[in-house]
């Protein structure tokens, strides 16, 4: 599950990177500065919609309730065609993209308290949209994630759904085509598909990100941060009990 993204830019990137959008009159310029977004907030996130061919920029709040008191925050890319009974099959036409600069995920070590939090983005992409499915009536999305390649599936080791990572594109292209209102069921399928090869990846280890307080280093939350005697990935079974 992919529960914490990070949004490290300005408003007027996001429109420069994809030239034409309407900003929703709603969506403040409070999202101008180093943020990072948890599931749990209850802040509303830029969210890139296409409706009658007109591509906006709107705040929505992260997670889809699929029943009473039963929120969804990511949808899988299996279910989204294969699974014509889900509720995600039924929302497949209603496709967002989610601007980011970068996701954390939390990889479990043998013998470690506490999961060590690492930073994943696009090489050479200061900024990046992962595609997703929104709910005009709740004013919400959710996050489609698909099966992890090998660094992934090495980082997201442990806890809910894991081996899994967000449907990472390889390219602008293939994200403007995910809001296209001719985009085919065949071309939906190569897009949800599609798996980044693990170089196209740059990640690395940084402080805990779920607290308020300040990194003891004095760094922004998705910068490098070396955790002593950290072992490399698929090394998992050290027996240190450090935190």
């Amino acid at each position: 599950m992919c529960y914490d993204i990070s949004f490290s830019t300005t408003i007027e990137m996001v429109t420069d990177y994809l030239p034409g959008l309407v900003l929703d009159p709603q969506l403040g310029l409070d999202y101008n500065m180093n943020r990072h977004f948890q599931i749990r907030e209850e802040k509303s996130y830029p969210i890139i919609i296409c409706h009658d061919g007109i591509r906006a920029l709107t705040p929505l709040k992260w997670g889809i309730e699929v029943a009473p008191g039963i929120v969804s925050f990511n949808a899988q890319s299996e279910r989204i065609l294969n699974d014509k009974k889900s509720r995600w099959y039924r929302r497949r036409n209603s496709r967002c993209l989610i601007p980011v600069t970068g996701i954390y995920e939390h990889r479990e070590i043998k013998g470690w308290k506490k999961k060590v939090p690492y930073y994943v983005k696009l090489k050479n992409r200061s900024l990046f949209c992962i595609p997703g499915l929104y709910s005009a009536s709740q004013n919400s999305f959710a996050l489609i994630t698909r099966p992890g390649n090998d660094i992934m599936r090495q980082i997201h080791n442990s806890g809910d759904n894991p081996y899994r990572m967000p449907l990472f594109l390889a390219d602008k292209q293939l994200e403007e085509r995910w809001l296209a209102s001719d985009l085919q069921e065949a071309e939906m399928e190569a897009i949800l598909d599609y798996e980044l090869p693990s170089e196209n990846m740059e990640y690395y280890p940084v402080h805990t990100i779920r607290t308020q307080k300040e990194r003891p280093d004095k760094k922004q939350k998705d910068e490098p941060f070396n955790w002593p005697d950290l072992p490399p990935l698929g090394k998992d079974s050290n027996e240190l009990s450090l935190f």
